[in-house]
């Protein structure tokens, strides 16, 4: 058996963001430190940020008057914004700047007469921030039969935006359909869907003839780690998404000559290699190396309240 690592993937530079934003403030506030919901979608590295003391917590009812919160990085509605102030909650954003940037733009639309439509997957905290924005102003659409039945006030004035952790394709889809129906449908400037999403999709694309099975790395309530499973399986390819190295099946690999090993944007590196290090153990698999693709070098800074600085002391 042989082992194919797809490349990229793993930690985005919104991930990375998120977790120093946790870490920096857990070493620079008073503690206790609260997070509202999981930081990122993974149980893992929110495990290990809850054992240097961050309290991770769903509602901002759990958070103490006067407390330190982080808001995670899928975004949140302007009405926590709002509540956390009433509050006096000390706030630290760690949404990642790409789903600002389709906040962003939402309010942009907004302002200039637009209907909005938002491509998205209905509860998903993501797409819950990017509604609560403009309450009551954005129409979603979950696929493309949404896509063929909503309705808009003047066709002549409709937009839409994504959710940034979509499939390529289905998103493709969804799209051309609300073009057809509105051919004057104002699209965004630039892709919604992040960098990091289109690139492990693509590189699972690019692994799909060769691999026999595809494994994901990464949580059960990840969009983006969902969306590669999804990709290996439109190319006949079969794949499993696990959280780690414990939830393999001896079934799956009955036959099985070529292994694709991916993770989502929120995975770990060392969830990768310990899956690496059972099939070698148990299979005696060899890994043939990385699979070229994308170079990622997105860096994306961290709010100016954490960066070192010589003349300035962080809040107590």
């Amino acid at each position: 058996m042989r082992i194919i690592l797809v490349r990229p993937r793993g930690f985005c530079a919104g991930v990375v963001r998120a977790i120093e934003i946790v870490e920096r403030s857990l070493d620079l506030f008073s503690n206790p430190i609260y997070v509202r919901h999981e930081i990122v979608h993974n149980r893992h590295v929110v495990d290990d940020l809850r054992s240097k003391g961050a309290i991770f917590v769903e509602s901002l009812d759990e958070v103490p008057d006067g407390a330190s919160v982080i808001f995670s990085a899928h975004g949140v509605a302007k009405e926590v914004w709002t509540k956390a102030k009433k509050r006096g909650l000390h706030t630290v954003d760690a949404t990642c700047p790409l789903v600002t940037k389709v906040h962003l733009q939402a309010h942009r639309l907004d302002r200039m007469g637009f209907e909005i439509l938002l491509i998205g997957h209905e509860g998903h905290p993501e797409v819950e921030g990017t509604m609560g924005q403009l309450p009551g102003k954005i129409k979603l659409i979950q696929n493309v039969a949404d896509a063929e039945c909503i309705d808009v006030r003047d066709p002549e004035r409709v937009s839409y935006v994504t959710q940034t952790t979509l499939s390529v394709d289905d998103t493709s889809d969804i799209v051309a359909v609300l073009q057809r129906r509105f051919p004057a449908l104002h699209a965004p400037p630039t892709d919604d869907i992040c960098y990091a999403t289109q690139n492990r999709q693509a590189a699972v694309k690019d692994v799909a003839d060769e691999a026999d099975l595809v494994l994901v790395i990464g949580a059960v309530n990840s969009s983006n780690s969902n969306r590669l499973v999804e990709v290996a399986a439109a190319r006949d390819v079969a794949a499993h998404l696990i959280e780690s190295a414990e939830q393999l099946e001896d079934h799956w690999f009955e036959g099985v000559e070529t292994v694709a090993i991916t993770a989502g944007a929120s995975a770990p590196e060392y969830l990768v290699q310990e899956v690496v290090q059972h099939l070698r153990d148990t299979y005696g698999a060899e890994v043939e190396g990385d699979l070229d693709g994308s170079d990622e070098d997105v860096y994306f800074p961290l709010p100016r309240e954490l960066k070192p600085t010589t003349d300035s002391k962080p809040r107590p």
